[in-house]
């Protein structure tokens, strides 16, 4: 589970390059274009400007670029041509880039437009339910460290935590050892150790945290058709606490706030 420096130097440019993804996607004015639309686009960038490849278009048998969930969407939304970004959505894309061999993994919930006032406060704090997260990141914290500072700060501000899906190691493969919990107990779990890089990836309820799987397999939804939110970051266990190395330009001012280590 843990990678050696030359292997974590190739992550962080796998990662340098998924954070232009986001950057490409932020100039983007989503209002009006279909979730298809926005995949390919990503998949051109991707493919033709940074020479990279989508990992998961083709991983599971998974036909795209990204995943893209909108409003009552957990995770795993399909592109289609017919789903339209109105007014007032919310979307995640979940993008995976691979270059050289190593795979970067990050996720971001926009805002479309004029959004009302209860889907910016779960967006929000889905995000920093994500810092919350990587704030427990350092060497001999515990993986149960990162869930319970996740599930509290979703839980005092009235949200539930889906519990399906986790965080994940990553490196050559998509999905590696260990899983990352985004609920648990304090002093719990795997001991963190240097070199170890995975997901923190947190999944934010406005209603009940069950949710089901639409029939095309792939779309998870809230059961109760409440609004759902994701932010993701792929991160690495440093000598002196974290590297986020997805990190976004756009975000440089949370290392300030942090003891993350860019």
């Amino acid at each position: 589970m843990t990678k050696q420096p030359q292997e974590l130097a190739l992550l962080a440019e796998s990662g340098r390059l998924l954070a232009s993804v986001f950057g490409l996607l932020d100039r983007t004015s989503l209002a009006g274009m279909s979730t298809l639309q926005i995949d390919e686009m990503v998949e051109q960038f991707i493919v033709h400007d940074l020479q990279a490849r989508p990992a998961s278009k083709g991983q599971y048998g998974y036909g795209f670029a990204l995943n893209s969930s909108v409003n009552d969407v957990v995770c795993h939304g399909v592109p289609s041509q017919s789903n339209v970004l109105r007014d007032g959505d919310i979307v995640n894309f979940d993008i995976t880039l691979e270059k050289n061999g190593y795979i970067a993994d990050s996720s971001k919930t926009y805002l479309v437009g004029e959004v009302n006032l209860a889907a910016k406060r779960l967006v929000q704090t889905t995000y920093e339910a994500m810092w919350k997260g990587i704030r427990a990141v350092r060497p001999g914290a515990r993986l149960g460290d990162i869930g319970w500072a996740i599930e509290r700060h979703a839980k005092r501000n009235g949200y539930s935590v889906v519990r399906e899906y986790c965080g994940h190691g990553i490196g050559r493969e998509m999905h590696e050892e260990p899983q990352v919990l985004h609920f648990g107990k304090q002093g719990t779990g795997l001991a963190l150790r240097e070199g170890m890089v995975f997901t923190i990836e947190p999944m934010l309820n406005r209603g009940g945290r069950s949710v089901r799987t639409e029939a095309d397999g792939w779309t998870v939804v809230t059961r109760d058709g409440s609004l759902s939110a994701q932010f993701e970051h792929t991160v690495a266990v440093t000598a002196s606490g974290v590297s986020v190395l997805t990190l976004r330009p756009d975000e440089l001012g949370m290392i300030s706030k942090t003891k993350v280590v860019a």
